[in-house]
């Protein structure tokens, strides 16, 4: 069959509020043109972010009410942590209330000022709580995922040369840890290869330094790997996460994206030693071991989510309801980051604004836009995310190659019939490109100011 449909039944719904065009011009100036400030009330289709926005199954609110909330020795954090060593193989397993919070366990422990943490790109948490230990973040991309229009299979890849050289120039004793992100969602949700993974932890091991993985979105990664890469085809997913982990020495989760959770995540390690020192953070900062600052009901959501990420039916229709939208606007000429991600479709918002320079925020500009058109909320990734600033002027000294808005589609939440909605508005978006105008920023902090900027238009 061509048609790919929901391999679900919708059992409950929540109202859409509509709205009018006046109405949301006045609700973007009232949030001081930051989609992240709007009240999600006054949004009609939130494609903000994939996590712990997606909708969850029968199974897992079935688990919710089984929820053991004991303070010590749950049984629900039993059936999370056979759950992820299961699918992950990884020996110690340490939950947190979300990725971010295991990102700081991590980086607080291995990393110290003055080092250099590699990855394919750094998120913005990520970066974030690297920076904030006085350790740089460095994007060790390759040249092909820098051409938002080349099609390469696996974009997402590390540039194993820069990786190498990378190591020779600084020493491996000030190289902590490397950190892989898969799907690389600052690149434009692009997939990692297995090769790619392998020459990573070859590299790693040779110079005795640990390879961890975000995680975010093993499966949809995964798929990928199914789905393009030589010798993958006939293997199950299963199959596939667990070669990838074994390349790895850890990793961090969010498992509000594919664990399908709206809450929490975990930190992964082999290393006894290492898994000590971090579960000692975590009850200063986080609670016992065995919650992790979750409820028991959300451990067993996570547990369940987890395998239901694997499952190839629902994977399936994830990355090719992600491709429609994709491909259904590029074929109207919008220009988009190809091939289409797995989770998100990656406007190239300077192609799509040539007459906005980048000091201008082209793609902050188009999030707006995308919101007074039809009420979509998306987000930009691009030089107000990932430029760096003086905090003294407030003036940009480095901005980043690119300027993409993505359109992150929560899982199980959205119909075919919302995607279409969304196509329609970003081609008349498109068509009127030419009127849209820059912005300025008037207020920012000095980390992840995208969350609480604001703006006035020029």
């Amino acid at each position: 069959m061509q048609n790919i449909i929901e391999p679900f039944r919708i059992k409950s719904v929540e109202p859409i509020k509509m709205s009018t065009r006046k109405n949301r011009e006045f609700y973007l100036q009232a949030a001081h043109y930051n989609p992240f400030l709007l009240p999600a009330r006054d949004v009609i289709i939130d494609l903000l972010t994939d996590s712990g926005t997606g909708a969850m199954s029968s199974e897992q609110w079935a688990g919710i009410m089984r929820g053991d909330e004991s303070y010590a020795g749950s049984i629900s954090f039993q059936r999370f942590e056979k759950s992820i060593q299961n699918i992950m193989g990884f020996k110690y397993v340490i939950p947190t209330h979300q990725g971010r919070a295991a990102e700081r366990i991590l980086f607080s422990i291995m990393c110290k000022k003055g080092q250099v943490v590699p990855s394919n790109t750094h998120f913005d948490t990520t970066r974030a709580n690297i920076e904030f230990q006085g350790t740089e973040a460095r994007d060790l991309r390759i040249p092909e995922a820098m051409d938002p229009e080349l099609l390469h299979p696996f974009k997402g890849n590390m540039d194993l040369d820069k990786l190498q050289q990378t190591i020779d120039s600084v020493g491996k004793e000030n190289i902590p840890l490397i950190m892989v992100t898969i799907t690389n969602n600052s690149g434009g949700g692009q997939p990692v290869s297995m090769a790619n993974i392998r020459g990573i932890s070859e590299i790693a091991r040779a110079h005795g330094i640990p390879f961890y993985v975000d995680a975010c979105r093993f499966a949809e990664n995964a798929y990928f790997i199914k789905l393009r890469e030589e010798g993958y085809a006939r293997k199950s997913v299963k199959s596939i996460v667990k070669e990838l982990f074994s390349y790895t020495d850890g990793c961090t989760m969010s498992a509000k994206k594919d664990g399908i959770a709206n809450i929490g995540g975990f930190l992964c390690s082999n290393d006894e030693q290492l898994a000590d020192k971090e579960k000692d953070l975590l009850i200063l900062t986080e609670g016992f071991p065995t919650y992790g600052g979750l409820a028991g009901r959300d451990l067993e959501a996570i547990a369940i989510g987890l395998n239901e990420a694997i499952e190839e039916d629902y994977l399936r229709y994830r990355i090719r309801s992600t491709q429609y939208l994709g491909d259904n606007i590029a074929s109207a000429g919008v220009p988009i980051m190809q091939p289409p991600g797995g989770h998100a479709i990656y406007i190239d918002a300077r192609s799509f604004l040539p007459h906005i320079p980048p000091h201008q925020y082209p793609g902050w500009s188009l999030a707006c836009e995308l919101y007074v058109e039809a009420g979509i909320r998306s987000v930009e990734v691009g030089a107000v995310m990932f430029g760096i600033h003086d905090p003294e002027s407030g003036k940009d000294v480095t901005l980043p190659e690119l300027d993409l808005v993505r359109l992150a589609i929560p899982r199980r939440t959205y119909t075919q019939s919302h995607i279409d909605y969304v196509i329609e508005a970003i081609i008349n978006v498109y068509r009127r490109r030419e009127k849209i105008k820059g912005l300025k920023i008037t207020r920012q902090t000095q980390y992840l100011r995208h969350f609480t900027a604001h703006f006035k238009k020029l």
